[in-house]
């Protein structure tokens, strides 16, 4: 069943890949989500959208996200804005947050602390709550996944995972054919505290390999360099 009362979420930033990616993300939880790649743009869909939230880039090409916060409250808008910067600096941080926006977010990011930033700001607010995302069934080739019964088959051989297992296969399943680093691996599944020791990545890769194969056509690729793919292997 469809969410009747959607979150609506409005995504500026001039790197189409980012600002695509983070409305991606938020459609599959059963958001509504719109881009805009500049100042003005993001001003004029703002008023047409009448967005829930609003994740915003400091550096645009044509009037910086402070201008465009300035404006919007000018306007009596009072949406919650999460400012995405590539800026680090402590003064930035805080100039963001004192110009009236709600949250600070660094580049690079992760999308799931970011989207676990929106849904905080959001309950603060007192805005529109997420519901959970409506259980499925993944699949990418003869491997499946129910996030309802948390059951996992490669054909019609049942594969019994460790909750860690399941939890990385269950990422890998979302975001294939996305090719994704240790490092995001490590953000999703250890919840950003577990150091950014890589090698725990490769030990549970390992295992996920060994129970789900058995023989068959292996799915999860190694991209040298880069990370780790669920993706049937190319020929």
């Amino acid at each position: 069943m469809e969410n009747p009362n959607p979150v609506r979420l409005l995504v500026v930033d001039d790197e189409p890949h980012i600002a695509d990616l983070v409305a991606t993300v938020a459609r599959y939880e059963g958001w509504q989500a719109v881009t805009a790649g500049s100042g003005a743009a993001a001003l004029s869909r703002a008023a047409e959208f009448g967005p829930d939230i609003v994740v915003l880039d400091l550096m645009l090409p044509d009037l910086d996200g402070f201008t465009v916060l300035d404006r919007l409250r000018e306007d009596g808008d009072l949406v919650p804005v999460v400012f995405l910067t590539a800026k680090d600096a402590t003064a930035d941080r805080i100039a963001g947050l004192t110009r009236g926006g709600d949250d600070y977010l660094v580049k690079p990011f992760s999308v799931e602390e970011l989207m676990a930033r929106l849904r905080a700001v959001l309950r603060r607010s007192g805005g529109p709550q997420p519901q959970a995302p409506r259980a499925a069934v993944l699949r990418v080739a003869d491997l499946t996944l129910d996030e309802d019964t948390r059951e996992v088959r490669r054909g019609d051989r049942v594969a019994e995972l460790t909750p860690t297992e399941y939890e990385l296969l269950r990422y890998l399943m979302r975001r294939s054919p996305a090719v994704l680093t240790k490092a995001q691996i490590l953000d999703h599944v250890w919840e950003y505290d577990f150091g950014g020791r890589s090698n725990v990545v490769e030990l549970v890769i390992s295992h996920l390999r060994r129970k789900l194969d058995d023989g068959a056509e292996p799915l999860i690729q190694t991209v040298r360099g880069v990370g780790y793919v669920l993706r049937r292997a190319v020929r």
